[in-house]
């Protein structure tokens, strides 16, 4: 059955109670309407609450996550491409969700703002709140200080000549010693008081940890617009100059200029690496230290500076910086192709693979003629043979350095326009030429060595072994902000943390003995566990201010010998 229908069979003694004019009452409102104005003020309200900040926050985490899932387009597009390829089916749908470029979608943006928005929200009001507050006297003295969580009394001796009047001034200096803002009140009447606070500063330390925290998505905001990172190899003498042609790998900033590179120069002079030689038990060949030797330019026209790279000890230049990340062996080869030709000439990149720098070598030689050449193979920088005729480095020092190859002719496919790996050699388009598996065998070098490719295809000469190094360079315009925005909401919570907001209330009057009566009370705005320490130290300081000998009171009575009295109640 209905409200509506039992309404009606209500008994009309039943309607005339308080009850049921109550719900006559209620059935009877009808709700204003919040109107457009209304819901704009209900949704910033929601916006700009701590509870929706934290959950944006969260939800700025949980956002971030599909980027570590999902390669991204700006660091690698051709991964994506061939992720997309192989996953034909959810590779579109990904894609149309933003999910391989994450960072930059408009979903993460939205989160990005709203967070900030929220921030800005909530701190605003807050921070013209608590000006105002501190603008503004000390609460009005209760009347009972006895309901307070930490209360005490003291009594003066008729005889000590301190009046009411002088006792609280006396109370309200050593209050403004202990860091307290003191306002006295009706200093010349029966009843003086005085209010006092302190603690402001915690608030202020929340405030700048939440301001802290949007100087941070600002500062981050701004690296990943106008920030870039990349890679480059340089081998020892080769120099890097700061344009997108000299960048192996090259990653921009989502409002990134062309124009905004300054235009410096870095050149590889010397690399030294230094490695245990069985000084330490078990630690033979472990790398002790890296150094690089280069010469810089902050301008193409400005004199050479002679600096130090070194592992975590980056060098800065246009307002970028440049580590130390990698390093290895270049061998320096000479390829002539069929037609006597020199169609290579220079170092080859050899790709770390194993102990000891045992590395992977690819040599694509696409000038090559009537045929292209390819060769893949391993660099030793100390060749050692087992007695089964395996190869291996025994150590990472260049002692016995040993090129070995596999050569192969045909179309590499580079004229395709299809990016590829330079570490990877596509063979299955290719005609072996040299091989452990062939007649012809495969080709073994050491430095000076030259070996005559078969069919008349050309040669190769091992001309020696130059060192490289990989570099990472970043420029990040809000990196320095960021840093300082960290430390002050670092700074800000330990503030808001330690810091407690206490007011403290003292009342004098005159006994009609003589008699000067003085009681305080002190109480905490949030959870103080230090206040009745606080409570006992203001006692302390006020015996010692009167000269009122302190002497411990027993449970039947709360006055000392000189008059004073201290209880402590929890409200």
């Amino acid at each position: 059955m209905s409200e509506s229908v039992k309404a009606k069979k209500k008994s009309p003694a039943a309607e005339n109670t308080a009850d049921g004019k109550l719900q006559q009452a209620k059935s009877e409102a009808a709700l204003p309407a919040l109107g457009f104005k209304g819901m704009l003020r209900w949704s910033w309200t929601q916006l700009t609450s701590m509870r929706t900040a934290l959950f944006l926050l969260l939800l700025l985490a949980v956002g971030a996550v599909p980027g570590s899932l999902f390669p991204q387009r700006p660091a690698n597009p051709v991964v994506v491409t061939d992720w997309i390829r192989n996953n034909p089916t959810t590779g579109p749908f990904l894609d149309a969700l933003q999910m391989f470029d994450v960072y930059s979608s408009a979903w993460f943006s939205a989160i990005y703002i709203l967070l900030f928005i929220s921030l800005i929200g909530c701190v605003t009001p807050r921070a013209i709140a608590h000006y105002k507050a501190m603008k503004s006297q000390p609460p009005h003295t209760p009347r009972r200080l006895s309901r307070l969580p930490e209360y005490g009394t003291l009594a003066l001796p008729a005889d000590a000549g301190i009046p009411a009047s002088k006792a609280v001034t006396d109370a309200a200096g050593l209050l403004k010693k202990r860091g307290y803002r003191v306002e006295v009140r009706d200093v010349d009447g029966d009843l003086p008081s005085l209010g006092a606070e302190r603690g402001f500063l915690k608030e202020v330390g929340n405030l700048v940890f939440h301001t802290s925290l949007i100087g941070v998505l600002v500062s981050v905001a701004i690296g990943g617009l106008f920030g870039y990172s990349g890679q480059r190899i340089l081998v020892e003498g080769d120099t890097f100059v700061n344009t997108l042609v000299g960048y192996d790998q090259f990653t921009p900033g989502t409002n990134f200029q062309s124009s905004s590179l300054q235009p410096y120069s870095m050149q590889l002079d010397k690399f030294e690496a230094t490695f245990d030689r069985g000084e330490s038990p078990g630690k033979a060949g472990q790398p002790i230290d890296y150094t690089a030797e280069v010469t810089t330019k902050e301008t193409p026209d400005a004199p050479g500076k002679k600096e130090t790279l070194k592992v975590n000890d980056p060098v800065s230049l246009g307002g970028t910086s440049l580590y130390l990340t990698g390093n290895g062996y270049a061998p320096m080869v000479t390829i002539r192709d069929g037609e006597g030709n020199v169609s290579f000439e220079g170092p080859v990149i050899a790709k770390v693979q194993g102990d000891n720098y045992y590395s992977s070598v690819v040599i694509k030689v696409p000038d090559a003629k009537p045929e292209q050449l390819g060769f893949v193979g391993f660099f030793l920088p100390t060749a050692f043979v087992t007695e089964t005729g395996t190869s291996f480095s025994a150590s990472p020092e260049l002692f016995n350095p040993q090129l070995s190859l596999n050569s192969f002719y045909g179309d590499l496919g580079l004229d395709k326009g299809v990016p590829q790996n330079v570490f990877e050699l596509d063979v299955k388009d290719l005609k072996p030429l040299n091989a452990r598996d062939l007649a012809a065998g495969g080709i073994t070098l050491t430095p000076g060595a030259t070996v005559d490719l078969p069919e008349g295809k050309g040669s190769i000469t091992f001309d020696g072994v130059k060192k490289y190094i990989g570099v990472d360079i970043h420029h990040n315009p809000g990196q320095l902000y960021a840093l300082i925005f960290g430390f002050l909401a670092v700074a800000g919570l330990v503030m808001s943390l330690y810091i407690n907001r206490r007011r403290v209330w003292v009342r004098t009057g005159t006994h009609s003995d003589g008699r000067t009566m003085v009681e305080y009370g002190l109480l905490a705005r949030g959870e103080d566990h230090r206040l009745a320490g606080e409570a006992a130290a203001l006692r302390e300081i006020f015996a010692r201010e009167w000269n009122i000998p302190e002497t411990p009171a027993t449970p039947d009575t709360a006055t000392t010998t000189a008059g004073s009295s201290s209880t402590s109640k929890d409200q």
